[in-house]
């Protein structure tokens, strides 16, 4: 009886757990104009067809060769200049993808975007 009364506690918890994400524990605050959601769009698109996420992580998903890219633009220790500069010039196990200026700024409005999510993130990892 002990066992059901703490699964049956345990599944309550994760569900009030749940619906708090969901739903209040989402940011609302973020607007973005019609041409703003294009260009991250677009940036999201680039990340996705050129396999980023099989180096990179994203909210914890993703490879472990490259840096987790959720914080990536308001770190103290990169920022955007040095996100711009990996995207234009590779590094040492980072290829070279030649991406135009209009590409670069596209990646560089989705990693924004992304980073303007990750309000818990940024705080824990950027102190």
């Amino acid at each position: 009886m002990a066992k059901i009364a703490t699964a049956s506690i345990l599944i309550l918890l994760y569900a009030g757990y749940s619906l708090l994400i969901y739903t209040k524990g989402t940011r609302e605050d973020l607007s973005f104009s019609q041409s703003e959601k294009m260009i991250i769009a677009k940036g999201k698109t680039l990340y996705q067809e050129h396999n980023c996420q099989s180096c990179h992580q994203l909210y914890g998903l993703g490879g472990y060769l490259g840096p987790d890219l959720t914080t990536a633009y308001s770190d103290k220790k990169r920022g955007e200049a040095y996100v711009r500069a990996m995207l234009q010039s590779g590094g040492n196990r980072m290829p070279r993808f030649h991406f135009s200026k209009e590409q670069t700024d596209q990646l560089i409005a989705y990693l924004k975007y992304v980073d303007s999510t990750a309000a818990p993130l940024r705080t824990a990892s950027n102190q």
